[in-house]
C-alpha cells in the first residue's frame, strides 16, 4: 500500500537530513528508505507527491505529522521577517512523531557528536542488540531488550563516554524512575527536569526528546548553529509569533541557517 502527500506538504530530504533523526538515508535512485517500529519504511517523490511504502495509512498520519496544518504555522511565523524568509527557504520540514526510547538514546548518543558517528554508533547498537528485520536491518532494541546492561557490554560499540549515559537512561526507565506516559503528561518545564535525571542529559538532549518524541512545540533544543542565529538575530530572545511552537520555528530556523552559507538571512528592521 502506497501513502501519497503532495511535495508542497512534504518535503523528504528536508525531513529526514534537518536533524531530527539517524535512522534514514538516500539511495542512489532517489528512494529515502527508514527503519521505523521495527519496519523498513521507504519515501519516493513521484511527480507533485510523496509516496510512503511500508506503513498503514494511520502510522503514516501520526509518524509524519500529517494532520496538521504546517501552512498555519508558516502563516503565523510570517510575521518575522527573518522566519519568514526561514520558512520559504524550508517549508516541507515536518516534526516527525518518533519512538521516545529511540529518541532518547540516539540524542544520547548525538552529543559531541557528528552525522556519521551517530549513525555508526546507532548501527552498531542495533545489530548487536536489536531483532533482525531482514538480510540488511535491524530494529532498534526496546529498554528491556537491555535490561541490565553495562557501559562494559557496549563496548563494541564504540560509544565513548555515551555508553555510561545508555547504560544509565535504560537502567532508570526499566526501574519506572523514568516513565514516558508521564513525561507526555507533564507540562515542558517538569518534563525537562525528569529527563534531566538521567546521568549526560542536558536541557538540550531532553528538548530534542520533547520535541521530536512527545510533540512538545515549545521545546526550543539549543545547538551551536541555534546558539549562534540567536545571538545574530533574536539576542533578546524569540518574536512573540513564535509562542507555543518555538520548536518548529526552530527546525525551520536550524535548516535555513545551514544550507544558506551560514546566517544570512534577513535582518529583522
Amino acid at each position: 500500500m502506497k501513502i501519497k502527500v503532495k511535495l508542497t506538504e512534504i518535503n523528504p530530504r528536508k525531513t529526514f537530513f534537518c536533524g531530527q533523526c539517524f535512522r534514514w538515508c538516500e539511495g542512489e535512485s532517489g528512494v529515502f528508505s527508514g527503519i521505523v517500529g521495527g519496519k523498513k519504511i521507504t519515501v519516493s517523490e513521484n511527480g507533485e507527491f510523496a509516496e510512503i511504502s511500508g506503513f498503514t495509512e494511520k502510522e503514516a498520519r501520526k509518524y509524519f505529522d500529517l494532520d496538521t496544518d504546517y501552512g498555519e504555522y508558516i502563516k503565523r511565523l510570517s510575521a518575522d521577517k527573518t522566519l519568514k524568509a526561514a520558512c520559504q527557504c524550508s517549508s516541507g520540514i515536518r516534526i516527525l512523531r518518533q519512538e521516545p526510547f529511540e529518541t532518547l538514546i540516539s540524542f544520547i548518543i548525538s552529543q559531541n557528536n557528528n552525522i556519521p558517528r551517530i549513525s555508526g554508533i546507532i548501527l552498531r547498537l542495533c545489530e548487536n542488540f536489536g531483532e533482525k528485520i531482514d538480510e540488511n536491518n535491524y530494529s532498534f532494541p526496546t529498554a528491556k531488550q537491555l535490561f541490565g546492561i553495562t557501559a562494559e557490554d557496549m563496548s563494541p560499540l564504540r560509544a565513548g563516554f555515551r555508553a555510561r549515559y545508555i547504560a544509565d537512561a535504560v537502567s532508570r526507565i526499566n526501574s519506572g524512575e523514568i516513565d514516558f506516559d508521564e513525561i507526555d503528561a507533564l507540562p515542558l518545564e517538569q518534563a525537562r527536569e525528569k529527563l534531566k535525571l538521567i546521568t549526560g542529559v542536558g536541557d538540550k538532549v531532553a528538548d530534542c526528546v520533547l520535541l521530536f518524541a512527545f510533540r512538545k512545540t515549545d521545546a526550543f533544543p539549543k545547538d551551536v548553529w541555534v546558539k549562534r542565529l540567536m545571538s545574530e538575530f533574536y539576542p533578546n530572545g524569540l518574536p512573540e509569533c513564535t509562542k507555543g511552537i518555538e520548536g518548529i520555528a526552530q527546525q525551520y530556523l536550524f535548516d535555513y541557517v545551514r544550507n544558506n552559507n551560514g546566517l544570512k538571512s534577513e535582518k529583522n528592521e
